[in-house]
């Protein structure tokens, strides 16, 4: 798999998981913090992979 498409999933990862953060926050606050570090991570794990091409 190339290299640009593994980033653009990561990032469309994290953009899913902080929809989730958006989604669960008023009623499950716990989930809505693990799907943040989650979409953090994914945003995180894109940024590394694209500055280390």
């Amino acid at each position: 798999m190339p290299s640009e498409v593994v980033i653009v999933v990561l990032i469309a990862l994290a953009g899913f998981l902080l929809g989730g953060v958006y989604t669960s926050w008023k009623t499950a606050k716990g989930m809505a913090m693990v799907l943040l570090v989650a979409a953090v991570l994914a945003a995180g794990g894109a940024a590394v992979w694209w500055f280390s091409l």
